[in-house]
């Protein structure tokens, strides 16, 4: 029997500290208590893969290319590094910057017969 206590203390350890806990806590403590570490588990990735998500986005609004060479260029020059183009005309003419009002759509009717 000694020998059976000597190998098993460290579980008959955290069994008397949940003896003693339940009846002060009650069950209910440890369900939620389990619940939040799992749900810690499974938020942690998908916040760190969100902030991954959202400095990606961040960081391929800021890419420029010139239209002359094709040379890519973060956005902090105003000129192209490899032939010196003006790089601020390239922001200016993104389609996404126009109003939707300012934008032609051209529809071609057809015959249906």
């Amino acid at each position: 029997m000694n020998y059976f206590l000597k190998d098993n203390k460290n579980f008959f350890t955290y069994f008397l500290i949940i003896l003693i806990m339940v009846p002060i806590f009650g069950i209910n403590f440890f369900i939620s208590f389990l619940g939040n570490i799992l749900l810690l588990l499974f938020l942690i990735p998908l916040i760190l893969v969100i902030s991954v998500l959202i400095g990606f986005n961040s960081y391929k609004s800021k890419i420029n290319t010139c239209n002359n060479c094709g040379t890519i260029s973060l956005g902090l020059s105003e000129t192209c590094m490899n032939c010196g183009a003006n790089l601020e005309n390239i922001s200016n003419n993104n389609q996404f910057s126009k109003k939707p009002s300012e934008s032609t759509i051209e529809v071609k009717a057809e015959e249906v017969k």
